[in-house]
């Protein structure tokens, strides 16, 4: 299997897969016992396609199949408040585990990175569950920082939940 990813925008034929690997994202992590994250089921088709209306999902294939995808969003007032035009935020991030090469989560973000240099802003957040430590360690040793906490952020279909908030300043020019 080649290593090459290839990154489009979404489009409405990507809707049931978008589904599907965001559930097998979700079972996967309660495989782990990362209980207060993702639920299977909670996001539907309606979910990717009012989030391609408002901003972007990105997918990215390898093979001629989906490995992952990301929404990258323009503002994110419900955690980061108001804010003035200097980040994208990256939402959802997931990988198709079943044939995935180890590597592309990172891969992954590189290229929302890249994206978010390219629309001239500087920096990259994101927002992970508060008490999911493995998670904020990764995006940690990838380079983000903490910045804060977001105590009851209401979640699509569910109880609010508390997030930690990180960032990642991009280098002008250059992918973050």
């Amino acid at each position: 299997m080649k290593n090459d990813l290839r990154f489009r925008l979404a489009d409405d034929t990507d809707l049931p897969t978008l589904v599907r690997l965001r559930d097998d994202a979700a079972r996967w992590m309660l495989a782990r016992g990362i209980t207060g994250q993702w639920q299977p089921g909670e996001l539907g088709e309606d979910h990717f396609r009012r989030i391609m209306a408002s901003g972007e999902v990105w997918v990215a294939e390898a093979d001629g199949r989906l490995a992952g995808a990301w929404e990258l969003w323009w503002a994110d007032e419900d955690a980061w408040g108001p804010q003035p035009p200097v980040a994208g935020y990256v939402h959802r991030l997931m990988v198709d585990r079943t044939g995935a090469r180890p590597g592309t989560g990172r891969r992954l973000l590189r290229a929302a990175e890249q994206r978010v240099a390219a629309a001239g802003r500087a920096f990259v957040r994101l927002d992970c569950l508060a008490g999911n430590a493995a998670l904020s360690a990764y995006y940690v040793n990838d380079g983000y920082r903490v910045v804060g906490h977001k105590a009851g952020k209401q979640q699509p279909g569910g109880v609010p939940k508390s997030f930690t908030l990180l960032e990642k300043a991009l280098q002008a020019g250059r992918e973050g």
